[in-house]
């Protein structure tokens, strides 16, 4: 018997490009070379892709980095990464502008505006970062290209969120980086503005994330682990406006919606989150006025409010550590500017 389960780590998930397993061999486990046990484990993975994974040290046994010979043994741990395989989809290069924060040989941080798709999919093949990343590194891909890397990005954030991304320009830094978020090494805060005046300071969420049954787009916090994955999110409070908090979001996983799941699981959704019932009035008065400052509110910030304003991650050649920070959006400073200003008055 093989226990196989997909790692409740950084990555694996929606807004990752890269998943990540662990098998457990069980207690009557033959002898047999670890490129072979997990080849045979993993359904439409070949033998050299698992080679590849394991040469890039992506591949540990008992929490150590393993070689293919090694002869696997009951009950040993397995813990490996793999790139999403490609999808099919045609990536083609579109001059649009970046936001680059940094470059070197290895790697790009680019600072993503919000409302621009990270990958092409779901009805979004054109426009998308990917696309301007093809552009920018001379990238083209069709459908069937055997390049499995589709681009060269290790992580995604949502459409609607601004913010930091790091993007490797080469496997090496590629595998490298994904490594980091493997063992959750990557430093990644967020500022957000939510509903409600949070009382405590600060705090931290913890609760597995899966899909919501009745709406296949939106995540749900679940008391049973088996229905999703684990996901802890610290956050702390910036600035209270009455009706609504500027928190610090600081992750320790990464799930798809982790933020916007997880502070609409305490009462406090993202300011204008649509999706997590933050794109109506959840606190305040009932007076005309009040409600047509909201929608004012709305329509200077129209989408939710999130901005991925730090990231750190080790340089994949260098080993140096690297930290970048930028500031908010035009669109929340003015939404948090207009708060400020209405809270000053009352």
């Amino acid at each position: 018997m093989i226990d196989m389960e997909e790692i409740p780590g950084q990555v694996g998930n929606d807004e990752e490009l890269f998943e990540h397993f662990r098998l457990v061999a069980d207690r009557g486990q033959a002898p047999v070379r670890l490129d072979k046990f997990i080849a045979s484990h993993q359904e439409h993975t070949s033998r050299s892709r698992v080679q590849k994974a394991i040469d890039a040290g992506y591949v540990l046994v008992n929490d150590v980095p393993a070689k293919a010979n090694y002869i696997v043994r009951p009950e040993d741990v397995i813990k490996f990464v793999m790139p999403y395989e490609r999808r099919g989809l045609e990536i083609l290069p579109e001059d649009i502008p970046l936001d680059i924060v940094y470059e070197d040989d290895d790697v790009l941080v680019i600072n993503k505006p919000a409302g621009m798709v990270v990958h092409p999919g779901h009805g979004n093949y054109s426009g998308t970062l990917v696309n301007a990343l093809a552009f920018y590194l001379g990238i083209s891909q069709d459908a069937d290209a055997e390049d499995e890397r589709m681009g060269v990005l290790v992580h995604r954030i949502d459409k609607d969120t601004s913010g930091l991304l790091v993007v490797a320009k080469n496997p090496p830094a590629q595998l490298n980086l994904a490594d980091q978020f493997f063992v959750h090494s990557i430093d990644r805060i967020y500022t957000a503005v939510v509903w409600g005046n949070i009382q405590e300071d600060e705090g931290t969420i913890e609760g597995t994330i899966g899909r919501d049954p009745n709406d296949r787009l939106r995540f749900r916090v679940y008391d049973d682990p088996e229905k999703g994955k684990w996901a802890v999110t610290h956050w702390r409070v910036l600035e209270r406006y009455g009706f609504v908090t500027v928190v610090e979001c600081r992750l320790e996983t990464g799930r798809t919606h982790q933020i916007r799941v997880h502070m609409a699981s305490i009462g406090h959704p993202l300011f204008n989150d649509e999706r997590y019932g933050g794109s109506e009035i959840r606190q305040g008065t009932i007076y005309t006025k009040y409600k047509q400052f909201i929608q004012n509110c709305f329509a200077l910030c129209p989408r939710q409010a999130l901005h991925a304003r730090t990231l750190g991650f080790t340089h994949p050649k260098t080993g140096e550590r690297l930290h970048f920070e930028v500031p908010l959006p035009s669109d929340m400073q003015a939404l948090i500017d207009k708060w400020k200003a209405y809270t000053a008055s009352l």
